[in-house]
């Protein structure tokens, strides 16, 4: 049987649902999973011509849908080096999910593998993995149907977080390179992260146990994994937590948990037993994000999402950089988006006199912009975020030679940290070893890295429109470009309110406009947010 004879034959058993379009996103597809099948056969197809285009690198699959609810899935692709898809395949993406019959998919794949002038002769390398849906397996079988139809070498990682696979598809191709991340193995990753931890921690010592909630998915049984080959706290180590780690019933997979509930609700999980200035953290259902949370003295909930984690790990490596000799050397930045609260950048900019860029949302614009520094931080309000460390970085800190113990030591600490850090992708488990890092060099409990700087109230508002293609933003996505008019009215609205803030998106996956305010109070941040809702709603009748 020829190739495209098996595309068409393999592509019978998956076919399209009918009046569906699809659209492959910065998440891949994310939708009900039982209108996935399709969807994930091509995605094979397309991992198959990616690995062919790239001269038989190995591309990562990851199923999985992250924070939402246990019904859903997805699909994404990842790039050769870690990252997520190169932009200009999305589009390829979706079009092979949108190719209404097999005849037409064939049809579809042809073509691409013609302009693309891929060679069919070419090795295909895919590796893929899962998070616990109970939706996965069926859809493994999907993707392996459309691996063995193109002839792709294939490996199924079974459950991996989805930071795990990045880290495994960049491991696989720089194996024996130079550049060589790690060793290409689940095993590989954890004593990667531990010796680094261990090396940093190095005559530090955490203060107290913290709680982890691990959203009752795939990030529990890996936690409980990593914890095995980190010290104990005695030695340098830290007291983890876990709770929220039943995998056992998948309906329970971000109920009332994880970072999304903590972000969106502003409290902390209803089986959290968590005392007064305790140290807890939330991982998403695959373990890509993380938030922190305490509550205080008076029971009062605080929130450390992503601008906080962001703004303290900039911190402590603009001063391992200066102790290091290396701050001239080292550029230090912070990416943002527009939804990153007003006192975070003017922290950064005015406290640790770090540059900020602004992009717009989306882990995609983020990352690339943090290769841009020497020393790149991002983390998004939700908490996704990593640190990127350019090659020259790498660079000065192998071949730097200190003057004095405290040089050395800092270099020691910049050198292990490069490696604490799945650079690839924000990682959870990574990010909490980071963060609890930071707070015993700092000997910071979590009431000290609140007070660091205080949030401005904020408001997000969903305003539902009949038409959001007609909400064009520019400027990071702080401006509206149209309707004509609007972004006006949002000025003379925001000048009236003291520290007034306010912008609206168009949403990336619904029609609706997602409007954020901030101000000086909390009731003029919600009255700025509920104006400028009203003026987007009435210009999107």
């Amino acid at each position: 049987m020829s190739s495209p004879e098996r595309v068409l034959v393999a592509s019978r058993k998956h076919p399209k649902p009918a009046d569906r379009t699809f659209q492959y996103g910065t998440a891949g597809f994310r939708m009900k999973a039982n209108l996935l099948d399709s969807v994930v056969f091509r995605v094979g197809l397309l991992a198959s011509l990616r690995s062919r285009k790239m001269n038989g690198q190995t591309i990562g699959v990851m199923i999985t849908a992250s924070h939402n609810p246990p019904e859903d899935n997805g699909v994404k692709l990842v790039d050769p080096m870690g990252e997520m898809l190169e932009a200009s395949w999305e589009g390829h993406a979706t079009q092979l999910a949108n190719a209404p019959t097999d005849e037409s998919l064939l049809e579809a794949y042809t073509k691409l593998e013609e302009a693309l002038k891929i060679k069919s002769d070419t090795p295909a390398r895919v590796i893929f993995a899962r998070d616990t849906r109970a939706s996965g397996p069926a859809l493994v079988e999907a993707l392996t149907d459309a691996l063995t139809a193109t002839t792709a070498e294939c490996t199924d990682f079974r459950l991996l977080t989805t930071p795990q696979l990045h880290y495994l598809v960049r491991c696989i191709n720089t194996q024996g390179t130079p550049q060589a991340y790690g060793t290409p193995s689940e095993v590989g990753y954890y004593e990667k992260l531990s010796a680094a931890f261990a090396k940093v921690m190095k005559g530090r010592k955490t203060n107290g146990a913290i709680t982890v909630d691990c959203a009752n998915g795939v990030g529990g049984g890996k936690l409980r994994e990593l914890i095995k080959y980190l010290p104990p706290r005695a030695d340098g180590g830290v007291e983890i937590k876990v709770v929220n780690d039943d995998v056992l019933h998948p309906e329970r997979l971000n109920h009332q948990c994880g970072a999304d509930y903590v972000k969106t609700q502003q409290r902390s999980p209803p089986s959290s037993q968590a005392g007064p200035s305790a140290r807890c953290a939330s991982l998403d259902g695959d373990a890509d994000r993380i938030v922190f949370y305490f509550l205080d003295a008076d029971s009062v909930f605080h929130l450390l999402d992503g601008d906080k984690i962001a703004t303290l790990v900039a911190s402590f490596i603009g001063e391992l950089a200066k102790s290091a000799g290396l701050a001239s050397e080292l550029k230090v930045g912070v990416v943002q988006t527009a939804y990153a609260n007003g006192s975070s950048t003017a922290y950064v900019t005015q406290s640790l006199r770090l540059p900020v860029v602004c992009t717009p949302t989306g882990v995609k614009y983020l990352h690339h912009a943090a290769t841009q520094f020497d020393i790149g931080v991002y983390f998004e309000a939700n908490g996704h975020g990593t640190v990127v460390f350019s090659r020259a970085a790498l660079r000065a800190l192998a071949t730097h030679e200190p003057q004095s113990p405290a040089q050395h030591a800092a270099v020691e600490s910049l050198r292990a940290l490069s490696d604490l850090i799945n650079q690839t992708v924000g990682d959870s488990l990574s990010d909490l070893l980071l963060v609890e890092v930071i707070l015993a060099h700092k000997s910071w409990g979590p009431q000290e890295w609140d007070n660091t700087y205080t949030d401005l109230p904020n408001r997000l508002v969903r305003v539902e429109v009949p038409d959001r293609s007609q909400f064009k933003a520019v400027d990071a996505e702080r401006r509206l470009e149209s309707p004509a008019g609007v972004q006006q009215q949002i000025d003379a609205l925001v000048g009236k309110y003291k520290h007034g803030r306010s912008f609206a998106r168009a949403s990336g996956t619904e029609d609706a406009v997602r409007v954020y305010a901030e101000a000086a109070t909390r009731s003029e941040a919600d009255d700025l947010a509920h104006k400028v809702a009203a003026v987007v709603k009435q210009a999107g009748l």
